[in-house]
């Protein structure tokens, strides 16, 4: 009985959507977003049906306030984890623009590469001669291509689109490369460095350390994910004198998923404002307002 009254009740609003007042369609609105994502099935069949351009419209408006919501429901069960994981958080964020992404694709071809790297791994081989094997299999093997931050493409944060199109940027390739490590057990870590998103390579008894120690003093190297180039503790300090950010050597630390989703969220809002999309750039903001409270000062 509850089924059918809610079918009559949507069938009801759906013949609202034409109305010209705006104050009666908002109300049609938040009513048909009360049903969630279960409602996407019904108004694609109204736009179907209709000529109306205006109809039309307020339809995929309605499709995509719907996706949101679900989304920033997803992002606050996310980030109330113990531990969320940062493949999830960044399928998150690629789902803003593909909402119907498959994946089990993602997971499956990020399993492949996984396994084409391990094959080459062995307990005998440095540090350095790790990241040689991996950067190896992303960057010659897969040919994936990286773009610095500068170029502001929406597309290149998200992990599907790296993974078909093999090009993407320091957030899109560091996150599959640290998804990889995570799962081989080789202790790289996103770093906060001033003004970039790069790797760092710690110690493997970083965990067992006191957490007064200074975590820069157990980080062999550093690896920027946009080609795989390994940079010294000194290429970064010569970095940070250029930039006046000095003062910032001691605060460099291991970033948690939750950090490194926040960065990628705040850089990809500040490409769309870049491309003039302030409608796009204000919801991931409203992304970053969910993950704010979880985020240390």
């Amino acid at each position: 009985m509850a089924q059918h009254q809610n079918n009559k009740e949507i069938t009801a609003l759906l013949h609202l959507m034409d109305d010209p007042d705006t104050e009666v369609f908002e109300t049609v609105a938040g009513r048909l977003l009360d049903y969630g994502k279960a409602i996407i099935p019904r108004l694609e069949q109204l736009w179907e049906s209709t000529l109306d351009e205006t109809v039309q419209s307020r339809i995929e408006n309605l499709i995509h306030r719907a996706l949101f919501q679900e989304l920033q429901q997803n992002f606050a069960a996310w980030a109330k984890k113990k531990n969320p994981s940062l493949l999830d958080g960044a399928l998150l964020v690629a789902g803003y623009r593909y909402p119907e992404l498959d994946k089990d694709m993602v997971l499956s071809e990020i399993e492949t590469a996984q396994k084409n790297i391990w094959l080459e791994l062995n307990h005998y081989l440095s540090p350095l001669e790790q990241v040689n094997v991996i950067n190896s299999i992303l960057y010659s093997y897969y040919k994936i291509r990286g773009e610095d931050n500068v170029n502001k493409d929406a597309d290149l944060y998200c992990l599907n689109r790296l993974l078909d199109s093999k090009h993407g940027n320091s957030f899109s390739i560091g996150i599959l490369y640290l998804v990889i490590c995570e799962t081989l057990d080789i202790p790289i870590f996103g770093v906060n460095l001033p003004r970039q998103f790069i790797l760092g390579f710690f110690d493997s008894l970083y965990h067992f350390l006191s957490p007064n120690d200074n975590p820069v003093q157990n980080i062999q190297f550093y690896i920027d994910p946009v080609n795989g180039m390994i940079y010294t503790q000194n290429d970064v300090n010569v970095y940070l004198s250029k930039i006046n950010q000095r003062q910032s050597l001691g605060q460099i630390k291991p970033l948690s998923a939750r950090e490194i989703i926040f960065k990628m969220l705040e850089e990809l809002s500040a490409t769309y404002y870049l491309h003039h999309d302030e409608e796009k750039a204000e919801e991931i903001k409203q992304l970053q307002d969910i993950l704010r409270p979880h985020i240390p000062d």
